[in-house]
């Protein structure tokens, strides 16, 4: 993966990363998946953003450089994958919501569970994290040169599947169009609306 090409803002990156690999080694083998489904994240100007009132230890990794990985806990449950974008000192970042497991399902399904079918294996950003082995230590890893968690171009994704609509399950800036995947793939997480989330004007 070229850093230039991370060099942008999320919103410019998010669709250009379908098709993406990431994969990660840990002692127990190596998993790739392919990305079918991103959500872009800037920082003071996107409400939804975990940096929009500024810079945190928790959020530090989002102010750059890009091409890192920023990991956080979700609801004090799932671990979720986000890739740094952008200009240094300016927050913004790539949530990966889901993908297609094309090395290690074997070792994704012993972590997911047996019975779970491949298109769902790592659908949806927590499943993504866990059929991975992505957790805390990997916060903050270079996804560029380092060994650990790496991001390859992978195959491009055709420009006709490619689709646009409102991020997942936010409650702020809910009905921003920074969701970006793949028309008709099986990996894809449905769509879901917070029950938090305000009505358009309200």
């Amino acid at each position: 993966m070229n850093a230039d090409r991370l060099a942008h803002p999320a919103e410019e990156v998010a669709p250009k990363l379908l098709g993406s690999v990431l994969t990660c080694r840990t002692p127990e083998g190596t998993v790739s998946i392919a990305i079918t489904e991103t959500e872009a994240y800037s920082g003071a100007a996107d409400p939804a953003s975990h940096a929009y009132r500024g810079r945190t230890p928790r959020n530090a990794v989002m102010f750059g450089p890009a091409g890192h990985l920023y990991v956080y806990r979700s609801h004090g449950l799932h671990w979720c994958a986000n890739v740094v974008t952008g200009t240094e000192g300016i927050a913004s970042a790539v949530l990966i919501r889901a993908g297609r497991v094309i090395e290690g399902e074997d070792l994704a399904r012993e972590r997911r569970g047996e019975k779970v079918e491949s298109p769902r294996l790592a659908r949806g950003p927590g499943n993504f994290c866990q059929a991975l082995g992505i957790t805390a230590e990997h916060n903050g890893a270079d996804l560029l040169t380092g060994t650990s968690v790496t991001l390859s171009e992978g195959e491009p994704a055709p420009a006709a599947l490619i689709r646009i609509g409102p991020r997942v399950g936010v409650s702020k800036a809910h009905d921003w169009q920074h969701r970006f995947y793949l028309a008709g793939d099986p990996t894809v997480s449905a769509y879901r609306l917070s029950p938090r989330a305000k009505s358009a004007g309200a």
